[in-house]
């Protein structure tokens, strides 16, 4: 008893103690600070269709382990227990006799050894290929995720950035609505001002209510991407000074094909396609095997005397199987596979195209997004510097609210058009390092 007060005593000790380490163990599940590096980690680790990935490779290799396991010496033990009711006759010259006992029992023991079998071969001769596939899958699926995980977090941001601006948007236009209200009261203007900023100002209201439920949508399928399933709400960090420099990439950079994994995993598929081209041509070969048995057998008429005593037998040998003539299968076979060779030669050369012309239509992509997002930049100043211009020339009655209203218009869609710049000039840069195979993961 004093041992286990003992160990209770030190147990609520530890914990007094250290009470920060148990209260800052967060299950791996939840995301609190979600960067998009973080963000992206996490959907590796526990997107659905990436675990599968997994589980398939690990299944690939059992699959070969199960091949490979014909190498190795088969060992088979068989019983058997037969009661007969008639027994077999035989005629000799003394007559009819019958032959044999009522109660026959066998106990077997088998072993057999491949020594050479095509079956086995391919699998011994492709195993490291076919584990080599399934891995590029997986980092095929990878890469994938990558970039749409990635555009689903700046589609968040945009939208936000979007609130953001329809917030700043949204109290401008209600200081202008105070203040015509305040200029129709006091005669200064007509009621037509008032109208126009109640109007613009429920416009933005209602545009803002859109974006809320927008972000509401575009967070579950970030959420949904990235396998999160916690009720956690997740809060993405960024930082806008080094998005707008993340926006830059190589220009110049030319394809290389060996690094995009869909060009890596048909080479694998043609190796495997030439192994199995051999594996039909190893058909004229001979099977050998080596087989042996001890076998124990009981005879007797009464059963409960037929264990008593065994009869035993045992052999070894070595089996050679040669095809001789199979019609013309075996040919057909290797021409089959010949075929199948050439036609993956065809599939590697289109997938060079296929890359070369993926790769242009992203840089074009790119190209233009970039040139527009300096345009917008620069709209965006521009569109600032004369918003304020006219606010002071309206505040001193030498500009109409209807060109203050104007103004306005055009900053808040030069903000909303700068901000979709900058998320289109990403995602096509994602693009581009698709192409080019420069996705890390």
């Amino acid at each position: 008893m004093r041992k286990i007060l003992y160990a209770l005593f030190i147990s609520s000790g530890l914990i007094v103690l250290f009470p920060e380490a148990h209260a800052q163990k967060t299950p791996d599940t939840v995301l609190q600070q979600a960067t998009l590096p973080q963000v992206v980690d996490f959907a590796l680790k526990h997107y659905p269709l990436i675990q599968q990935a997994l589980l398939d490779e690990q299944i690939t290799d059992r699959q070969i382990r199960s091949k490979l396991a014909d190498w190795l010496p088969q060992l088979n033990l068989n019983a058997n227990y037969q009661n007969t009711f008639h027994l077999q006759t035989f005629y000799t010259s003394s007559g009819a006799l019958p032959s044999g006992a009522y109660n026959t029992s066998l106990i077997n023991l088998g072993l057999t050894q491949n020594i050479f079998n095509r079956d086995v071969l391919l699998a011994s001769r492709t195993k490291n290929d076919a584990l080599k596939l399934s891995r590029q899958y997986t980092a095929t699926d990878k890469i994938n995720l990558v970039v749409n995980v990635s555009k689903a977090f700046y589609d968040v941001l945009l939208t936000q950035r979007a609130i953001q601006v329809l917030d700043i948007d949204i109290a401008r236009l209600d200081r202008n609505l105070k203040d015509t209200y305040n200029q129709y009261q006091g005669g200064i203007v007509d009621k037509t001002d008032y109208k126009r900023a109640t109007i613009s100002l429920n416009n933005s209201r209602a545009q803002r209510k859109a974006n809320e439920e927008a972000l509401k949508a575009k967070y579950t399928a970030l959420e949904a991407l990235m396998g999160y399933t916690s009720k956690d709400s997740i809060h993405l960090v960024y930082d806008s000074v080094q998005m707008e420099a993340d926006i830059y990439i190589d220009t110049t950079a030319t394809v290389d094909y060996n690094k995009r994994i869909e060009y890596q995993s048909l080479l694998t598929q043609k190796k495997l396609q030439q192994a199995d081209l051999k594996y039909e041509k190893w058909s004229y070969i001979p099977s050998l095997s080596a087989f042996g048995a001890y076998n124990l057998y009981y005879f007797n008429d009464q059963f409960s005397k037929l264990y008593k005593q065994d009869f035993p037998n045992s052999y070894a040998g070595i089996q050679l199987t040669v095809p001789i003539f199979q019609g013309t299968k075996r040919t057909q076979n290797i021409k089959v596979a010949e075929l199948q060779v050439t036609r993956m030669d065809w599939d590697i050369v289109n997938l060079q195209n296929y890359i070369s012309t993926e790769y242009a239509q992203a840089l074009a992509t790119y190209k233009s997004n970039l040139y527009n997002y300096y345009t917008l930049k620069d709209n965006l100043a521009l569109a600032r510097d004369v918003y304020n211009t006219i606010d002071l020339q309206y505040r001193s009655g030498i500009k109409a609210y209807l060109e203050k209203i104007t103004a306005e218009t055009d900053l808040r869609t030069a903000e909303s058009n700068f901000s979709n710049a900058l998320y289109e000039v990403l995602s096509s840069k994602l693009d581009v390092q698709k192409a080019l195979g420069t996705i890390k993961y």
